[in-house]
């Protein structure tokens, strides 16, 4: 019984102790791709994550259920000047031949912010209270044998307890969910390369996010623009 107790409290501790971890995604140069392309000097190349699995192994999170498709764009900068992607210029053609525009990023985070806030992470208090009046309930009835008493009175009374230690769990990874929800927030902002520059001679790499409605992804439609000559260039990358 002793033993039982204790894979049952292990078990009421690991469900209470789900974490978010950064995720670190890992390219390859641009000419490594199968769509590679040179704009105005510049070797660029682009990878869709369209399927969910491998999207939320890429940011830790199901972040196409948050609805979004992120979209790795790779740019070596070898143009001599700054450059920018032109995001009201810039779609995602899905296989339906639909145009799908860029989701700024902080219309990104709003959309993570509200799918952590309101999803399986809010979930985290009810789950390890049902977890804890489970094992109050054995933790009940093995305090009844080894004191002699009414075990289904112990039963009982190790059930509400144990609901009441759950509920006391789940609340404290409830207040740590805030914490989590802003970790995944700003990783959202750290990959997004929407709206940021492109230094000369940097080799840069991030995301694009398309709206999570496009349920496939065939090509990126973008368009780059030089800071310093305003000059702007066109490219289509397929991504199947």
């Amino acid at each position: 019984m002793k033993r039982l107790v204790s894979m049952l409290l292990c078990l009421a501790l690991v469900s209470s102790c789900a974490t978010y971890k950064t995720q670190y995604v890992s390219f390859k140069p641009p000419e490594a791709y199968p769509n590679f392309q040179v704009v105005a000097g510049a070797p660029m190349a682009a990878e869709a994550y369209a399927d969910q699995a491998q999207a939320t192994d890429a940011f830790g999170f199901d972040i196409r259920g948050a609805g979004l498709l992120p979209v790795q764009l790779v740019i070596d900068n070898k143009s001599g000047q700054t450059m920018e992607i032109v995001s009201g210029q810039t779609f995602l053609v899905d296989d339906n031949n639909r145009y799908w525009n860029v989701v700024a990023n902080r219309a990104a985070v709003e959309r993570v912010e509200q799918y952590t806030a309101s999803g399986a992470m809010a979930a985290g208090a009810g789950k390890t209270a049902v977890v804890g009046a489970i094992a109050g309930t054995i933790l009940g009835a093995a305090i009844g044998i080894v004191s002699g008493r009414n075990v289904g009175e112990a039963l009982g009374k190790g059930a509400v307890l144990g609901a009441a230690g759950g509920a006391v769990i789940g609340g404290v990874q409830g207040g740590s969910d805030r914490e989590r929800e802003y970790r995944i927030a700003d990783d959202i902002r750290e990959k997004g390369l929407e709206g940021k520059a492109i230094p000369n001679a940097y080799l840069a790499n991030g995301f694009i996010f398309f709206p999570g409605e496009a349920l496939s992804a065939k090509e990126l439609r973008m368009q780059v623009r030089e800071k310093e000559s305003g000059d702007t260039y066109s490219v289509m990358l397929k991504l199947k």
